[in-house]
């Protein structure tokens, strides 16, 4: 691997192999292969610490030899099914049998270890609870949770374990699977969150091409339909013998088609411009799929309502090449924010400023790429400059971008 500092690039210089390769996965997003499968089963496997108890008490050789083997192989068994309802849940979605039958074993498992082998296996039961509440619709959840506490108690007095480790092991058992249950909710949270901001995102490119399909409408109808009449008429005048009439109509006519391709052209640009709520929609997008959060007000693509196309573009411009170099070379970054804000200069002038700023490792030693260089030049076009940086605490980078909002006389 190369050692030299990673540098703030744009999607203008093509490259194989930029994207961020992420071994972890977003809470309530789906495992995409083997590796992130491996990761999260491991983070789950750190969670097994209660099963130390069950451990220790095999280890203590106080049980016979045919019940110590036949302790290991529940166990193992337990964790297995454990693992399998992970792995049903990440790869293969909600199996509603399958996953039932998982916790099912899972709970006789509990029953069948503690009235056999002793107290220290009751703790089984926080792991049982834990798939309860993987497992439960959300309306039931609680009951299901509060109902593996009582078959906790229930098990623990039949069986005879300690008295005094009953409530203990009920009362973790229970707030294990309500914690489980709040971490469902909010998986389930975060993964219509993703969704709204897919569908934001979407609605936001079908507005700018429903509005492209009315201004072209607008245009080409009016153009076409009176090239349509003059066409008729020079035809008629031509039949008529009327040669000069004919001609002027033949001109007009090649008038309305060059100022229509004018107009369509117009419009096209117009449609080509990125905008702040369509740039700042993808901005989401991109920015959780790379795992970084944004920090935005919502009020930002409302900052400037006076402002200029060719000004409002150019902050489009910066943003999305901001957000470009946050998810190809921001490396270590996990938030990003961007703030709307109005300076003003010297000489009265007052600029629409637009910061993005992460808080990743920064550009380090090298200079700015060529995407930097071209919105240097977009923005220098409209009357407004560029201005980059290390970010706060010397953290990740900021980019500055000001364009002007209106010239103001001073006294």
């Amino acid at each position: 691997m190369s050692d030299a500092p990673r540098t703030h690039r744009t999607d203008e210089q093509r490259e194989e192999g930029t994207g961020r390769v992420s071994f972890m996965n977003v809470p309530g997003a789906p495992v995409e292969n083997r590796r992130q499968l491996l990761v999260k089963v491991s983070w789950m496997l750190l969670w097994m610490v209660y099963l130390l108890y069950p451990v220790g008490d095999l280890l203590k050789g106080t049980h016979a030899s045919a019940a110590t083997v036949a302790g290991w192989i529940a166990l193992v068994a337990f964790v297995g099914c454990y693992i399998g309802l992970v792995v049903l849940r990440s790869t293969a979605g909600m199996r509603p049998r399958a996953c039932r039958a998982v916790v099912a074993a899972m709970i006789v498992t509990a029953i069948v270890t503690s009235f056999g082998l002793g107290t220290a296996w009751l703790t089984l039961f926080t792991y049982a609870s834990v798939a309860v509440g993987i497992i439960a619709p959300v309306r039931f959840a609680i009951a299901g949770v509060g109902a593996m506490a009582g078959l906790t108690v229930v098990v623990g007095l039949l069986s005879g374990a300690d008295r005094g480790d009953i409530p203990t092991i009920a009362l973790t058992a229970f707030l294990s699977g309500v914690a489980m249950t709040g971490l469902q909710r909010l998986v389930a949270t975060m993964r219509e969150l993703r969704e709204a901001r897919a569908a934001v995102a979407h609605l936001a490119a079908s507005e700018e091409r429903l509005r492209m399909a009315r201004d072209l409408h607008d245009l080409l109808g009016h153009s076409l339909s009176l090239i349509t009449l003059k066409s008729e008429l020079a035809g008629r005048f031509m039949d008529g013998g009327k040669d000069e009439a004919a001609r002027a109509q033949v001109a007009d006519i090649e008038k309305v088609a060059r100022q229509s391709l004018i107009d369509v052209r117009e419009a096209v640009t117009g449609f080509r411009r990125p905008t702040l709520p369509v740039e700042l929609a993808a901005a989401r997008t991109a920015l959780a799929a790379a795992q970084v959060a944004l920090e935005a007000s919502p009020e930002l693509v409302d900052a400037w309502p006076g402002l200029a196309n060719e000004e409002a573009g150019a902050l489009a411009w910066a943003l999305r090449e901001a957000v470009t170099n946050i998810v190809r070379h921001g490396e270590g970054a996990t938030v990003c924010t961007v703030r709307a804000d109005e300076a003003w200069e010297g000489g009265g002038e007052r600029y629409a400023v637009l910061e993005i700023a992460d808080n990743g490792a920064g550009p380090g030693k090298s200079g700015p790429g060529n995407g930097l260089s071209g919105l240097e030049e977009r923005l220098a076009l409209v009357g407004g400059r560029l201005e980059t940086g290390p970010g706060d605490r010397g953290r990740g980078f900021r980019l500055r971008a000001l364009v002007p909002l209106r010239t103001v006389s001073v006294a």
